[in-house]
């Protein structure tokens, strides 16, 4: 199954965190963005779910997470293994982010019965450089596995996806 990163990614200029994207090993969110993530997945199957992550980026602890947004799936015509977030909505979301005082952290989508690893797609269509990527498996329209990726790299031609450890924190 081929997936997407959303296309919408180019209508806004990436954050330039290169330099701090090599330290980062993990990514921390509470529980309650965990779930919301997971359960998003779920209400959408037997279509990819979509949506953006919101935080703040420390040298030494990597991305904390403090929301998850939803958003539209644009890819209409292949919903099932696709997703695109519409332009407009992205700068809709980082209007939202910089109000808070937080930056795109980076995006999240489901795999519907597939593996939660990221594709030839997700790599080629992602662009921000410095975030991370979650994908979620949903098998029979119940989330189980969901694993984080970040988008490595000094360019575009070295970009990678590194393996990310999801620490959940249990909210205070």
């Amino acid at each position: 199954m081929e997936t997407k990163t959303p296309h919408s990614q180019h209508a806004s200029s990436p954050p330039k965190r290169i330099g701090k994207a090599k330290r980062v090993q993990s990514v921390r969110l509470s529980a309650a963005v965990y779930a919301a993530i997971r359960a998003h997945g779920e209400e959408t199957y037997p279509d990819e779910c979509c949506g953006a992550l919101l935080g703040r980026i420390s040298e030494s602890e990597g991305w904390q997470i403090e929301a998850a947004v939803r958003a539209g799936n644009a890819r209409l015509d292949a919903a099932r293994n696709s997703y695109e977030i519409a332009p407009a909505e992205l700068v809709k979301i980082v209007r939202e982010a910089r109000g808070r005082g937080l930056e795109i952290a980076g995006f999240y989508h489901s795999h519907p019965d597939h593996p939660p690893h990221w594709s030839l797609t997700d790599l080629s269509e992602a662009h921000w450089l410095g975030c991370s990527y979650v994908i979620t498996a949903v098998a029979q329209g119940k989330a189980t596995v969901t694993n984080s990726f970040l988008l490595a790299g000094a360019t575009e031609e070295e970009k990678r996806f590194d393996q990310e450890t999801i620490l959940v924190e249990e909210s205070s």
